[in-house]
C-alpha cells in the first residue's frame, strides 16, 4: 500500500474445503458432466485422472499449477467441466460495465479464466498509476532471480537512509537504523505481506531499475515507467500475475512461496472482502490518494486471475469496496460455470 490506512483488515485462511456430497456426486454422475475438487487415492497418477474425469494431464497440469505429474495420496486437485470450456462472458462483461458505469471513478479491469483462457478486459489499456502494486512484479523478478540460482536469498543488504527511507507502508520504518542489514528474503516477503516500502526501494537499490523494466517489458508488458513514471495497466498486472503462476509451475518451491506471501498479507480490504473465507486469494493491494488497486489469482471452484484498478477515487473506502464487489461478481459467475 502507497500509504498506511485506517481500514478494516481481515486475515484470510488457506485451506480448501472438501464435503462427501461432493465426491460422492462424483461417483453417481457422469464425472464429465461438471467441475469438481477430487482427493487423490493412493494408486492413482495423474493419467489415470485425466481418463476417468475425461481431461488432459495438461489441463489437469496447468489448473491445478503442477510443474511435473507427480502427485500424492489426500492431494485436492481441480477437474474443469469439459463441457463448458467454451464459456460465454457477455453477461460477465455487460454486468460489470453496468456497475463501472455508474461510478464516479475510472476503473481498469482484467479477468482472464484460467481453465479456458478467455478474458474480459474494460478499460485494461488505460494507464493508471500502480502504486504499491509494482511490488509484485519487482518482487516477482527477484524471485525468478533466485530460481535460476543468480542470487542467494541469504545476501544481506545494508538499509541507507538517504536512499532507502519512504514512510507509509510497512514497519523498518519504525526501527530501522543506518547500517542495519536485512536478507534479500527479508525484504521480499516484507514488501509483499506488509507492502513495506523501504523493503521495496532497498530491492529497486539492488536489482536496478532499468533491469527491473526490461524484466517487464521481456514478460510483455506495455506500459513500463512511461517517462518515469510509476503507470501501470489492468492488461500489465494480468500479464505478471500468468508470470506468478508460470513461475509457480517451472520453479514450485520458489512459486509456492511467493503465491503463499500474496496469500498472507495483512491488506485485504478489496479482492477477499466478500469471498468466503475458505478461498484462497493470491494479491497485492495498492494505494494512494486518489487511487485504489487490488491484483490477483483466486482460487475458487474455477480459478481466475483479476485485476482492478481504479484512479479520481475520493473515498478509498468505497473504492476498495467496489473493487471487492466486482471480484464479488466474477467469483459468482465462476462458481455458476463450475456448478
Amino acid at each position: 500500500m502507497g500509504a498506511m490506512i485506517n481500514f478494516s483488515r481481515r486475515r484470510r485462511r488457506l485451506f480448501l474445503l472438501i464435503g462427501a456430497p461432493t465426491l460422492i456426486l462424483a461417483l453417481i454422475l457422469p464425472l464429465a458432466a461438471f467441475a469438481l475438487n477430487y482427493q487423490v487415492a493412493p494408486g492413482d497418477s495423474l493419467w489415470k485422472i485425466s481418463q476417468r474425469f475425461k481431461v488432459s494431464t495438461n489441463t489437469l497440469k496447468q489448473v491445478n499449477n503442477l510443474s511435473g505429474d507427480t502427485i500424492y495420496p489426500g492431494q485436492v486437485l481441480y477437474v474443469p467441466d469439459q463441457g463448458s470450456g467454451s464459456p460465454n462472458y457477455a453477461p460477465l462483461r455487460q454486468q460489470l460495465e453496468d456497475f463501472v458505469s455508474q461510478r464516479k471513478a475510472t476503473y481498469g479491469i482484467y479477468f482472464k479464466d484460467l481453465i479456458s483462457g478467455k478474458t474480459v478486459e474494460i478499460n485494461a489499456y488505460t494507464p493508471i498509476p500502480a502504486a504499491s502494486t509494482v511490488k509484485l512484479p519487482t518482487v516477482l523478478y527477484l524471485n525468478t532471480l533466485a530460481a535460476q540460482g543468480k542470487i542467494d536469498w541469504q545476501t544481506k543488504l545494508a538499509y541507507q537512509s538517504q536512499t532507502d527511507y519512504q514512510g507509509g507502508s510497512g514497519i523498518i520504518q519504525f526501527g530501522a537504523r543506518e547500517g542495519d542489514k536485512y536478507t534479500l528474503r527479508t525484504l521480499a516477503t516484507m514488501a509483499i505481506t506488509t507492502s513495506d516500502n523501504i523493503a521495496y526501494r532497498m530491492l529497486v537499490r539492488y536489482l536496478g531499475q532499468d533491469s527491473i523494466a526490461n524484466y517487464m517489458r521481456n514478460l510483455g508488458a506495455w506500459t513500463v515507467f512511461p517517462d518515469g513514471k510509476n503507470l501501470t495497466t489492468a492488461r500489465d498486472m494480468g500479464v505478471y500475475l500468468q508470470a506468478v503462476l508460470d513461475l509457480n509451475r517451472q520453479y514450485p518451491a520458489v512459486g509456492r512461496r511467493l503465491i503463499d506471501d500474496m496469500a498472507n498479507g495483512i491488506y485485504n480490504e478489496a479482492l477477499p472482502l466478500y469471498l468466503p473465507d475458505s478461498v484462497t486469494v493470491a494479491h497485492k493491494e495498492g494505494f494512494i490518494w486518489g487511487v485504489c488497486n487490488d491484483v490477483g489469482i483466486v482460487y475458487g471452484s474455477r480459478p481466475y486471475i483479476i485485476a482492478v484498478l481504479s484512479q479520481g477515487q475520493d473515498n478509498p473506502d468505497q473504492g476498495f469496496a467496489d473493487i471487492a464487489e466486482i471480484n464479488r461478481m466474477i467469483y459468482d459467475y465462476q462458481e455458476q460455470l463450475a456448478r
